[in-house]
């Protein structure tokens, strides 16, 4: 009987309302696992607010609970230390702070954790005996926790602008060097096209030429880019192709391939080359300040058959020279004496580097006359003159900048790989430049008009014709 009436009353217990935890929101380093932390199932023994402490049994359970919390919300009071019970003998407690809970709808609250603000736990009635299962599951709980957590990703804000101006050497500017070479047209009226094999070679010749010529450039990458045009007529039948997949195969050497978009237009696209390549010592700045009584800048300009644009002369025995007050004399001896040519990559922050390569073979870059003539206007406007050289030996980047206003670039130059790192011997196949002499049959443009003649070499490239003109003094 006394057994009977002992099973009786531990149902009844079991079956009585009491006031729980749900967690809500879980912790960054997953503590609501740890035995110190309060867990969903918890029961609630005691609240404190402020002044005001509350007990279990709680009246109205949690509606009341949230009356309470409503009010102390009000008032500004949303300091809450809850202590629960766990088990038999297991008491856990919470610091925390009461905010809305806008996910339970309209004067709903939780707590959060003063420890640790992503974890948030509410109250909720259960019945003692499904708190007692739901701490005794604690284990599954948690694997089943495991399964279910997902990583999570999301944008953060990022200070574009500082980092650009201040750590590129070029504020606003890339180091990244490039060559986009267009397949060539293997006809007049652009319809065929050359394989990518063709476009590769011609990549690589083009390396190989600068590099002979004395640009100091190294290799770096090479990729496919893939250009959309609009194709029609004979291009069109001859490259889009509405057969199996088995024609993919066809496409890996193909320097042109097309289909058909939804309102039955011919889409082609050209697979260009790029090619990536880096200064072999980096980039350095020269300073080229500028006086009253200048008349000529000091050093004449020239363009390989490759596009680079460097310094073929500069004057000499004239220190008042705003060349030779910026150093460039000496930076053009040293490069002689190292046999390669002082290119100009950068004039006031602008790339004067070849960039395209157009189906008909010519390459597209900057005129020396024009070049020239903005830095003889220059010159007038007593505008100083920033100017970017490639650099041959990495040992002259590390230099600091010195009395001649020559200044290396900030921040140091990205290491090259350990292949290019390597000193490169010339084999009996590589020519190699030999030191360029002064010309004594250079010009002095200024003062007069000089008129760059154009022609289109297809729809969206232009080659400049050669000058009798071998060097442009400024």
């Amino acid at each position: 009987m006394d057994r009977t009436n002992s099973s009786e009353f531990r149902a009844k217990a079991s079956a009585v309302l009491v006031l729980s935890v749900e967690c809500l929101k879980g912790s960054s380093k997953a503590d609501e696992w740890t035995d110190d932390t309060l867990q969903t199932g918890d029961i609630v023994e005691e609240i404190t607010i402020g002044n005001l402490t509350i007990r279990a049994p709680f009246k109205n359970g949690r509606a009341g609970v949230q009356k309470v919390l409503h009010s102390s919300f009000k008032a500004k009071d949303t300091s809450i230390r809850v202590r629960v019970r766990r088990g038999s003998d297991e008491v856990a407690e919470l610091q925390a702070c009461i905010v809305p809970n806008e996910s339970a709808g309209r004067k709903q609250y939780m707590m959060r954790a003063i420890g640790d603000p992503n974890y948030a736990v509410g109250f909720l009635d259960r019945t003692e005996g499904d708190c007692l299962a739901l701490q005794a599951s604690r284990t599954s709980r948690v694997v089943s926790a495991l399964e279910r957590a997902q990583l999570q990703d999301g944008y953060v804000s990022y200070p574009w602008g500082r980092r650009m101006q201040e750590l590129l050497s070029v504020p606003n500017s890339s180091c990244f060097l490039s060559m986009l070479l267009l397949p060539k047209a293997s006809d007049r009226v652009a319809s065929r096209y050359n394989d990518l094999e063709d476009t590769l070679a011609r990549a690589n010749a083009w390396l190989n030429a600068s590099q002979a010529s004395g640009v100091p450039i190294v290799f770096m990458n090479i990729q496919t880019e893939s250009l959309l045009t609009k194709i029609s007529g004979e291009t069109a039948s001859s490259t889009v192709n509405t057969g199996s997949l088995a024609d993919l195969s066809n496409l890996a050497t193909a320097s042109l391939y097309g289909f058909e978009d939804y309102h039955g237009v011919d889409i082609g696209v050209v697979r260009a080359v790029r090619l990536w390549y880096s200064p072999f010592g980096g980039e350095v700045t020269i300073h080229i300040k500028l006086k009253e009584r200048d008349t000529r800048l000091g050093f004449a300009i020239s363009r390989t058959e490759e596009g680079f644009i460097y310094i073929s002369s500069v004057v000499e025995g004239d220190n008042n020279a705003p060349s030779t007050r910026a150093g460039l004399n000496n930076m053009y001896k040293e490069a002689n004496r190292a046999c390669k040519l002082l290119v100009v990559s950068r004039v006031n922050n602008q790339k004067v580097l070849p960039w395209i390569v157009s189906p008909t073979g010519a390459v597209r870059c900057f005129d020396t006359v024009s070049l020239s003539q903005k830095l003889s206007l220059h010159r007038h406007a007593r505008v100083p003159i920033i100017m970017h050289v490639f650099l041959w030996d990495r040992a002259l980047a590390s230099m600091s900048a010195d009395s001649t206003g020559r200044s290396t670039a900030s921040p140091a130059v990205l290491p090259l790989p350990p292949e290019v790192q390597a000193t490169h011997l010339p084999n009996e196949n590589q020519v190699q430049p030999l030191a360029s002499e002064p010309d004594g049959n250079s010009v002095h443009n200024d003062g007069q008009e000089l008129r760059v003649e154009r022609d289109t070499a297809g729809e969206s490239s232009f080659r400049f014709h050669d000058f009798s003109l071998q060097n442009n003094w400024v």
